[in-house]
């Protein structure tokens, strides 16, 4: 730097962040960028090591030892809070005067954030300007990853709940049956399986066909869900198969209340098209107490052996698993291959 450019205007535009002292040591003018790290307290004025505390080198005292210090880099900090660490060169002026040239070094992102500086706040040539930009364009990338992030784990999100729903009811489907009912088993806690199959439904798709069928089976989905708790989960396993999963079943009670709601609302007729479809529904239900922990497919069994009671006693009815009805139903079917409807 020229010793002639002594200009405060000049030294604004070419060095925003440095200090001019006098010969003893006092601030005369402080660049414009340097004196926004201290808004309510103008710099001009107070001397400089009174200001800032020199780290390195060591052993600078008082300003003769400062003066020795020209052309030497400096390490500062701030006196007061906020201590905010700087890197300085001591520029000497023929007057005994001294120019410090003040940047933060590596710490210029710490910087710029703690005191919400822009470009505009740094010489068009320094290396600070680049590092800003730098930082823009790492922020930017930053938050257009976050956004990926965010739009990629929704559509995780979606492709689970796809995965583990039926599309044409919005129910759960078989893949969801066994999640749940693996949890609950291996927690050990209570609950209770109900099969659910349709009566009289291949009548409704022979005679009205499969549009009217697929209308019927989103109106029981429907009905099912109001007719169970909150808690419980109803399933739909395929074609006019369904199951309900509820936890926390505390007594039989609930559970015949439950299904002698769902068999008297699906007898109600459905309404197609002018037409009037008429279902209704069987039912078997098994009952697990907290800590028995029976395997999946066992309890799921268990579960189509009481339908298939229900089915052989007339349809339309609810029947709860017993340990008989194993040699009624002779060998266990598939969980939701009860011999139709």
């Amino acid at each position: 730097m020229s010793v002639g450019c002594h200009d405060p205007a000049v030294l604004d535009k070419l060095c925003p962040m440095h200090l001019l002292l006098s010969a003893n040591g006092e601030i005369r003018h402080a660049g414009p960028t340097i004196q926004k790290l201290r808004p309510q307290s103008p710099l001009a004025g107070r001397h400089f090591l009174e200001t800032v505390t020199v780290k390195r080198p060591r052993g600078i005292d008082g300003m003769k030892d400062l003066h020795r210090a020209t052309g030497v880099k400096l390490h500062l900090a701030f006196r007061d809070s906020p201590r905010t660490e700087l890197k300085g060169l001591l520029v000497p002026l023929g007057d005994r005067r001294l120019i410090v040239n003040l940047s933060f070094g590596i710490s210029i992102f710490d910087g710029v954030q703690d005191y919400a500086l822009t470009n505009a706040d740094f010489a068009a040539t320094d290396l600070a300007i680049e590092m800003l930009y730098l930082m823009e364009a790492k922020s930017a990338a930053m938050e257009a990853s976050r956004r990926l992030n965010l739009r990629l784990q929704e559509a995780r999100i979606t492709a689970e709940e796809q995965a583990f729903t039926d599309t044409l009811t919005g129910l759960k489907n078989r893949r969801a049956l066994n999640a749940v009912l693996e949890r609950l088993i291996t927690a050990g806690e209570g609950f209770a399986v109900m099969h659910v199959d349709l009566d009289y439904f291949k009548a409704v798709n022979d005679s009205l066909g499969h549009a009217a069928g697929d209308h019927v089976l989103q109106v029981v989905a429907r009905i099912m869900q109001q007719e169970t708790r909150s808690s419980d989960m109803v399933v739909r396993l395929g074609g006019d198969e369904f199951t309900v999963v509820l936890p926390d079943v505390r007594g039989e009670g609930i559970l015949r209340r439950i299904g002698q709601r769902i068999i008297d609302r699906l007898e109600e007729p459905i309404r197609y098209k002018g037409e009037v479809c008429k279902v209704s529904a069987s039912i078997g239900t098994v009952w697990i107490q907290r800590g028995d922990r029976q395997p999946r497919e066992v309890v799921l069994a268990n579960a189509d052996a009481a339908l298939y009671a229900s089915k052989h006693a007339g349809r339309g009815r609810h029947t709860f698993f017993d340990p008989a009805l194993r040699v009624v139903a002779g060998p266990a079917a598939a969980p939701g291959q009860n011999g139709g409807s």
